[in-house]
């Protein structure tokens, strides 16, 4: 099958990336381009900082943070992570985000 597919920026806690992958597979497989975080910094990805001072990790936090709302403008909507109704600061803001910029937002868990 080849053709125009939908676009989804996955967003949520770090902390359920076993939700993140699992959500991810279900939407590729049913014919979307999904755009994930590529860390899980609540996750067991503390390696990643390995080395940087901690003003090196909070700017490379911040820019991972800028390269995520990138994602969201490249996307036509968004999914939420929402497992438990948890959404965090981060997550509103990126939810927020999407609103201002007139993507659809779906929810894992509707609210």
């Amino acid at each position: 099958m080849q053709g125009k597919y939908k676009v989804i920026t996955l967003c949520g806690s770090s902390k359920f990336k076993d939700d993140f992958k699992r959500v991810q597979n279900l939407l590729s497989l049913a014919g979307n381009i999904v755009l994930s975080p590529l860390f899980f910094n609540q996750s067991g990805n503390e390696c990643i900082w390995e080395g940087m001072d901690e003003d090196t990790v909070h700017e490379k936090i911040k820019m991972l943070g800028d390269m995520h709302k990138r994602k969201i403008d490249m996307a036509d909507e968004i999914f939420v992570i929402n497992v438990g109704g948890y959404i965090g600061e981060a997550t509103k803001s990126e939810i927020e985000y999407a609103i201002k910029t007139g993507k659809k937002v779906n929810y894992l868990e509707q609210k």
